[in-house]
């Protein structure tokens, strides 16, 4: 007798674009190749992308045997799927598995009850002695894994991981994906990439250390190579590769060569995303460096999460050197290779006071492209699931929808997914949380946006002003004086208050292009179609000056760094290019300070061009995308700039 396998794995999907579902193809290839039992199943086709309850059902129709991948981005959907298969066929064996399947808690099943058996930590073996024991149903001999019995959820021994997994088949070599790939032939496939498992690194908000308790293995590079081969002839353009530290390993220096060769030999891949190592330097810059030649990188992640020592130990992430981020962020500028910086709000340590000094000292080490301002939510295999941990910091939490950034809105009959997102610590009280969000918001908006990064950058390097003063000074602004300052500052509150009472983490607007944006993005947007450019740079300007003692010596190099700044901004509609005659060399003073700090401005006669046709937009709804929302990560929201005469 053959028994059917309905399979489950959601990931976030981009327009016609998907992820394989990767997870379910290695549990699928190790029990094909070490299972005794696996030719009594026929593993059904997977749900691999959001669908609505209906059609989860009528695709696990007939199914004996269901297994459930769960993520953070796919709880929720999964659970209402997995529940209403329950009651349509209580004798269906529903199996979960996944970073969001808790390990502290031990009446997950219990609260879960249409749930029969959830795997904990690496799936591959258990998965495959669940199928050997699945007519016999004697799951106390499977370790691994919780069940129920007589009312009562039963844990047995821990399994230990893979220590080798050089024979760890690949669900793409094996063709496990054929005929799903067949099946939806409008789908674009978004690949995923593991070279190693593992992080030798244990932060208190990622399950990753914990699970895999620092330990790291890798896979055989010869499979590794066949892959990449794999994804170039199939024509998978993006690639994001899995591990937690690449460039960690000696010979992840030789995978990246082997990708690049593979590019060129085939063109594909198109991109490969990784994350880079915390510590070894040379290895990340070096292997950033060829995806960047060979254009495979779209923007390097630096992922500090906090410079604040206070929060680095409790987060423990204090064996993570800030100089070797800071090194490789002056090579990256040197080089021209566009980075972005992670910081994450309301870490355990953080006060409002070390965040804001925390992003002076970023800008000033060189980040000017970007730095993503991240809301901290709680995993539940997270150091920070802990209660205890939770207590000790008083970390105050609201229970949130996930949404997708520059996502759209769900059409009403969607599962929608949640998370628990921290408002408040001992450290940065709830009012703090506020300001420290509206100082983020605004901060993007003004610097990293470029709507005001030239004054900002000349006022700091000439007049040794802070850009927290800058950013602070924008905050406290007279409503009389400064109408439009106010504006968005009172959009800001607003929406930080709004995302403290559990609130959503972004934007909707349903005029520019019917999805959320980030609410620098949105004020961005405002600006320009409320056609106030122009109020706000007199308003800017004024506010700057007022900031200095004696604002006389300033006024004309701040006058002619804003009437630039304002000039260069990519605004749709235009036809024609600009030529502005300054009184000093604002902008290669501008360049200078940001990628040397150091100051050379001087006065004379300097002419500029402005090229505003060579890209140009004629609507709308290509400016929100091309510039707004495509921009962000390069901060590519100049027009070219060149000398004139």
């Amino acid at each position: 007798m053959a028994y059917n396998v309905g399979q489950v794995q959601i990931n976030n999907s981009f327009a016609n674009a998907s992820y394989f579902p990767y997870s379910l193809g290695k549990l699928q290839a190790y029990a094909r190749k070490f299972g005794r039992e696996t030719d009594k199943f026929r593993f059904m086709l997977p749900i691999f992308r959001r669908v609505t309850v209906e059609e989860a059902l009528e695709n696990l129709r007939g199914a004996d045997l269901a297994v459930f991948s769960l993520y953070a981005w796919n709880f929720e959907l999964s659970m209402a799927i997995a529940k209403a298969l329950k009651a349509a066929r209580p004798e269906v064996l529903i199996v979960c598995g996944g970073p969001h399947v808790p390990v502290r808690e031990r009446d997950f099943l219990l609260r879960h009850p249409w749930l029969d058996i959830a795997i904990h930590g690496e799936g591959e073996q258990t998965y495959a002695d669940l199928l050997d024991h699945y007519e016999g149903r004697d799951w106390e001999n499977v370790p691994g894994i919780s069940f129920v019995r007589n009312g009562e959820e039963i844990r047995t021994a821990p399994r230990e991981r893979l220590a080798d997994l050089a024979d760890m088949p690949s669900p793409y070599l094996d063709g496990l994906f054929d005929e799903l790939m067949a099946a939806h032939p409008e789908t674009e496939w978004l690949g995923l990439w593991e070279t190693n498992r593992g992080c030798p690194f244990n932060c208190a908000y990622c399950d990753w250390g914990g699970a895999t308790h620092a330990r790291m293995y890798a896979f055989d590079r010869k499979q590794l190579e066949d892959e990449m081969v794999w994804f170039a002839k199939h024509k998978v353009e993006f690639i994001f590769c899995c591990d937690s530290n690449y460039g960690l390993l000696k010979r992840d220096l030789e995978l990246t060569r082997f990708v690049v060769a593979t590019r060129e030999k085939y063109g594909y891949p198109c991109a490969l995303s990784v994350q880079n190592t915390k510590n070894a330097t040379e290895r990340s810059y070096a292997i950033q460096r060829m995806l960047h030649d060979a254009k495979l990188n779209k923007g390097v992640t630096m992922a500090l999460q906090t410079v604040a020592p206070e929060a680095l130990r409790n987060i423990g992430r204090e064996n993570v050197s800030l100089k070797s981020f800071e090194e490789l962020q002056r090579r990256f500028n040197r080089d021209g290779i566009e980075t972005y910086t992670d910081l994450i709000l309301a870490l355990p340590g953080e006060t409002y006071e070390t965040f804001v000094r925390g992003v002076d000292q970023i800008i000033d080490n060189g980040q000017y492209n970007r730095i993503q301002f991240i809301n901290l939510s709680i995993l539940p295999n997270a150091t920070m699931g802990d209660p205890e941990y939770r207590k000790k910091h008083d970390m105050q939490v609201v229970r949130t929808k996930i949404i997708n950034l520059h996502g759209a809105m769900a059409t009403g009959n969607e599962v929608e997914e949640t998370q628990d997102l921290v408002v408040g610590t001992s450290s940065m009280p709830r009012a703090d949380w506020i300001r420290t969000r509206v100082y983020s918001w605004m901060m993007a908006f003004l610097f990293f946006d470029k709507i005001l990064q030239i004054p900002m950058v000349l006022a700091h390097s000439r007049f040794a002003m802070q850009y927290r003063d800058i950013v602070n000074a924008f905050l406290a602004a007279d409503p009389a004086a400064y109408p439009v300052v106010h504006s968005i500052n009172e959009f800001f509150e607003r929406e930080a208050r709004q995302l403290q009472e559990g609130g959503l983490e972004y934007a909707f607007s349903r005029e520019w292009l019917n999805i959320y944006w980030p609410h620098d993005e949105y004020a961005f947007i405002q600006l320009c179609r409320e056609n106030t450019f122009d109020d706000f740079y007199r308003e800017a300007e004024a506010i700057i000056l007022s900031l200095m003692a004696d604002p006389a010596p300033a006024r004309t190099v701040m006058d002619e760094a804003v009437r630039l700044n304002r000039a260069l901004i990519k605004t749709p509609f235009q036809t024609e290019d600009l030529s502005l005659t300054l009184s000093g060399n604002i902008w290669e003073a501008y360049r200078v300070a940001l990628e040397e700090n150091r100051d050379i401005l001087e006065q004379g006669e300097f002419r500029y061009r402005i090229d505003r046709t060579a890209e140009t937009w004629n609507d709308w709804d290509t400016w929100y995308k091309e510039v707004v929302w495509y921009g962000n990560k390069k901060g590519a929201y100049f027009y070219t700039i060149k000398a004139d005469g």
